[in-house]
């Protein structure tokens, strides 16, 4: 199987491996249990509260339920995204709402909601820690010691051999993250749809994930090619944004160059000591008197070359 543009999945899908995975509430269950270190086993205690219809470039919410009493919201990441907390904000304002639609919030009674806990997989080949706290005051442009909205996101890299209790707990989990690992193996030495194909049918011969790669195998693997496919999307375009960015700033920096050479040239013809130049280029243009002493130095010296 050749990667082309027929078999490369639409960025429309809305659902991933891990997605596909959790939506089961026996596995669901499964991981909340291992998150939470609590044995529940009925299955009709979760209440799936998904946002559904998914935003371009995956700007949607994986997956989010209610458990005894407690609203939690399960993202999984293959990059490392420090907007997590702010996405989480605005994932759980609009459940939220889904949840509190038939109530009255203008009214005297308090209306009770469930706690609301936040949780990311992270899979991705960027080196992090097992466990890791994203909070949402720190994208605060001013630093409060007390804000007065906080959300506090736990990371937990799902990795092959990363958080073994957490694995262990979850074998569903364990088992994602060797299918993962087999996947990245093979990609080392295989085109990328090949290496697909070829960890599935190991994993189905070894009894990894052998369930549900046999029941949806064709999914699974088109998933998994749209996800490397986003992933690689993704990094050319910060690629892109960098390159882009630098070279407007450049240019920004040059035409700023050329107003204040010319700024200092006029003072001098008008006869302005370099005190008075220095002076009036702080002013005029904000800098600082490093910065202008800077420009002042390399104007005297084109005019001394020329």
């Amino acid at each position: 199987m050749k990667e082309t543009k027929e078999t490369r999945p639409k960025r429309a899908y809305k659902d991933t491996v891990f997605r596909m995975l959790f939506r089961e509430k026996e596995n669901l269950l499964s991981l909340y249990n291992a998150v939470n270190g609590t044995a529940y086993t009925d299955e009709g205690m979760l209440e799936i509260t998904t946002l559904e219809n998914a935003v371009y470039m995956n700007y949607k919410n994986d997956i989010s339920f209610v458990m005894d009493f407690e609203l939690m919201l399960y993202e999984h990441q293959s990059t490392v995204n420090p907007n997590m907390p702010l996405r989480h904000l605005i994932y759980v304002t609009k459940v939220l709402q889904g949840i509190t639609k038939n109530s009255d919030i203008y009214g005297s009674a308090l209306i009770q909601i469930p706690t609301p806990r936040f949780v990311i997989f992270y899979n991705g080949t960027q080196k992090q820690p097992e466990q890791k706290i994203l909070k949402l005051s720190d994208a605060f442009e001013k630093k409060p010691e007390t804000p007065e909205l906080e959300l506090l996101v736990t990371m937990y890299n799902v990795n092959l051999g990363q958080n073994p209790e957490l694995m262990d707990t979850c074998r569903i989990l364990k088992e994602y993250a060797q299918y993962v690992n087999k996947v990245r193996e093979n990609a080392k030495k295989l085109p990328f749809a090949d290496a697909v194909e070829v960890a599935v049918d190991d994993c189905i011969k070894n009894g990894i994930l052998s369930g549900f790669l046999l029941k949806n195998r064709a999914e699974a693997i088109e998933m998994s090619i749209f996800e490397y496919d986003e992933e690689r999307h993704l990094k050319s375009e910060r690629e892109y944004a960098y390159k882009k960015g630098r070279e407007e700033g450049e240019q920004r920096g040059r035409t700023a160059g050329i107003q204040i050479f010319g700024f200092i040239l006029k003072c001098n013809n008008q006869g302005d000591s370099k005190e008075e130049v220095l002076k009036k280029l702080r002013e005029s243009y904000s800098l600082a008197r490093e910065e202008a002493e800077s420009y002042y130095d390399e104007m005297e010296n084109i005019i001394i070359q020329s």
